[in-house]
Order: structure tokens, then C-alpha cells, then sequence
């Protein structure tokens, strides 16, 4: 874990993006590009999304300022537009349609900036029957196929928070987009819509699989699988205190280094018979079974067995190895993920806490020279 104090600016510096004030993938892939060093305006409405934690801790909107609009207003369009007129990116996460009717469509924006990248995130897409429909991360992973790879057979599927689908199939293919989208638009002068939806991220994610399942190297059920708690030397085990230790050992050396610190011998042939995977797996789970999740920690350090303490997220920033890269940090008194990806050139940073609602409004104006956005202010 480290103390944020390098004012980095990253690789973005110099790029303005607008951001639609939401919830879910469309603030988390803001955060990023803000991460990366664009100087990234929130646009908020007035009394908030309907479902959002408290402003001074939200951390997906650090590194942003924010201004406060009513598109309902008026005049609200037009200072949503003015701020359009010298962005280059612009991110929304309405459903189709919402944003044509607030007047801050991608026909109205480009007719402002024709090179405008107009960043769209939703969960079903901008067309398609279920397109108008509501929806969360879990109903569009469901349709996805991912949702059913997860889990015991026999059991539901859990609900795997919503980093599958809005971060991972949502905010991630959002922002390769739209960066994509900029490139061609600094190229050709040319800006255009991004259309990122989570049911199509999240089953571009399983690219590899869909080809496993094609060679017959995947059967369509769960836990039946090399990579889905099929394999007993890839999942995880409670040990004697409770907790769980997590086994990933694939490769025939990586296996044998496995089962030789564990103890068992006597299945180092077991690797590649199926039909020896049951008593594999009662052995070794009785054998975590013996000591508890920090003992079995020490023994496996500094080995090549590919086994780790499945941590909480309270005891994720002071594992050693992340402790040492600082992939934690603390930025006011508020301890987060730090920026990734890393760069030699261009290191970022976390710049600025939670960007509060309407708190930027006198800055952005003057830095956007959008002097509008203050008309009315006392």
C-alpha cells in the first residue's frame, strides 16, 4: 500500500471528456479515462442518480471535477452542448432514445463537434427487442452463457458482484471504444458513435471457450470443466480456521511441486486420469483441512505450486507482493485500487478525491471557456 502524492497525469493528458452522470459501467469507465490522465466532466443532475453511495467516498468519480445540470431545464441542453462543442469524448448511459429526447443526442452533439467520439453504454445494446428494457449486470450476463459457467452443478449460480459484467463486458470495452474511436477521429476528422453494450462485451470475454466447446475440449454444464471447479487442481478449499486457499496448478510441474508440498504423493499420476479426479479431490481437500489458511500460506510461499490465500477485501492491500507494487493507495484518507495499467513515460495517478457534485462548475467554466455554465449562479 502507498500514500498518493505524485501529481502524475498519464498518457490521456490533454484529452476533455464529458461524462453523463450514471450509475454502474458508464462512471467506472469515466474513472479510467480520468485515471489515465483526461481531464474528465461530470456532468450531474440535481439531487443525484437514484441509486449511488455517499459523493466523498465513491471513488469511481476521483480524478473528475463536476458540474451540476438540470437537462430538464431550459437552458440545460445548451450547456451540455457548449461543453460538447470542445470535448472530444463523450460517455452516456442512458437507454436508447433518452438522450435524443434531453436534446443532447449524438445528432445534436456532432452537429456542435462533428469529431466528437460519442461514447453510448448500456446493458442491451442501442437496438434489439430487449434494447428499451431495463436491466442490471446480472440479467445481462445471464443471457450472455457466462452466468451459467459459474458455480457448483447442482446449485444456482452466484451472483459474482457486477465486475463480469458492468466493469469487465461494460466499462473495459467501452473505453477501448472509444480511445479507438478517437484515434480514427484525430486521423480522419471524423468523430462517431460508440455502441457498448454489456451482453455483447461479456460474450466477446468467452471468445476462448466458445473455441474450447467447438473442439470438445468444454462440455456446456458446470463443473465439469478444466477452469469451472471441474478440475480438482484448480478451484478452492476451506481450511482448519474457515477460511479458503485457492489452487491453480495446470501445468504437469506446477502440479507435481503441488501435491508434493501437500503431501500426496501417491496422486502424482492423477493429473491426467479424470477417472481419479474424485479421490483427488477428497484427499486434498481433507488434507487443507489439517491447518489454516495462513499456515498453508507459509508453506506454499515462494514455490511454484500456484496457491494463494483467497483474501477479503479489507486484507487485499497488505498482502506483501500487492503491499510492495503499491496496488493499493491511500488518497485522503481513502484507501482504493490505485490506477492500472502502468506506463514508464507517463506514470499516473490519483490526482484528486471524489469529484462532489457541482464542485468544479467555476473551473470548468473557466477552463472550457464555457462561461454559460455559471449564468444564473449567485
Amino acid at each position: 500500500m502507498t500514500t498518493a502524492t505524485t501529481p502524475g497525469q498519464g498518457p490521456l493528458t490533454g484529452v476533455r471528456v464529458i461524462e453523463l452522470a450514471g450509475i454502474g459501467p458508464g462512471p467506472f469507465a469515466a474513472m479510467l479515462l480520468a485515471d489515465l490522465g483526461a481531464d474528465v466532466v461530470r456532468v450531474d443532475r440535481p439531487g443525484g442518480p437514484g441509486l449511488g453511495i455517499d459523493p466523498g467516498h465513491d471513488v469511481t468519480n476521483r480524478n473528475k471535477r463536476s458540474v451540476v445540470v438540470d437537462l430538464k431545464a431550459p437552458d440545460g441542453p445548451a450547456r451540455v452542448l457548449a461543453l460538447a462543442a470542445r470535448a472530444d469524448i463523450l460517455v452516456e448511459g442512458y437507454r436508447p432514445g433518452v438522450a435524443e429526447r434531453l436534446g443532447v443526442g449524438p445528432e445534436a452533439c456532432h452537429a456542435r463537434n462533428p469529431r466528437l467520439v460519442y461514447g453510448r453504454m448500456t446493458g442491451w445494446g442501442q437496438d434489439g427487442p430487449l434494447a428499451p428494457r431495463a436491466g442490471h449486470d446480472i440479467a445481462y450476463i445471464a443471457v450472455t452463457g457466462a452466468l451459467g459457467l459459474i458455480g457448483r452443478p447442482g446449485e444456482p449460480p452466484p451472483a459474482p458482484a457486477n465486475l463480469l459484467g458492468d466493469y469487465a463486458g461494460g466499462s473495459l470495452y467501452l473505453v477501448v471504444g472509444v480511445l479507438a474511436a478517437l484515434h480514427h477521429a484525430r486521423v480522419s476528422g471524423t468523430g462517431q458513435v460508440v455502441d457498448a453494450a454489456v451482453v455483447d462485451g461479456t460474450a466477446h470475454l468467452a471468445s476462448m471457450i466458445h473455441g474450447m466447446a467447438a473442439a470438445g475440449a468444454w462440455q456446456d454444464r458446470r463443473g465439469a470443466n478444466l477452469l469451472d471447479g471441474g478440475c480438482p487442481y484448480y478451484g478452492t478449499y476451506e481450511t482448519a480456521d474457515g477460511a479458503h486457499m485457492a489452487v491453480g496448478a495446470l501445468e504437469p510441474r506446477f502440479y507435481d511441486e503441488f501435491v508434493t508440498l501437500l503431501g500426496l504423493p501417491e496422486h502424482a499420476g492423477a493429473r491426467t486420469d479424470p477417472t481419479r479426479w474424485d479421490a483427488l479431490r477428497e484427499a486434498v481437500a481433507a488434507r487443507f483441512r489439517t491447518r489454516t489458511r495462513d499456515e498453508w500460506t507459509a508453506l506454499f510461499d515462494g514455490t511454484d505450486a500456484c496457491v494463494a490465500p483467497v483474501l477479503s477485501l479489507r486484507e487485499a492491500p497488505h498482502h506483501p507482493h500487492l503491499a510492495a507494487r503499491g496496488t493499493f493507495t491511500d488518497h485522503g484518507g481513502l484507501l482504493q485500487p490505485a490506477p492500472a495499467p502502468r506506463f514508464s513515460a507517463t506514470p499516473t495517478a490519483v490526482r484528486t478525491g471524489p469529484a462532489l457534485p457541482g464542485a468544479g462548475t467555476a473551473d470548468v467554466a473557466r477552463d472550457w471557456d464555457v462561461p454559460e455554465l455559471t449564468e444564473g449562479q449567485e
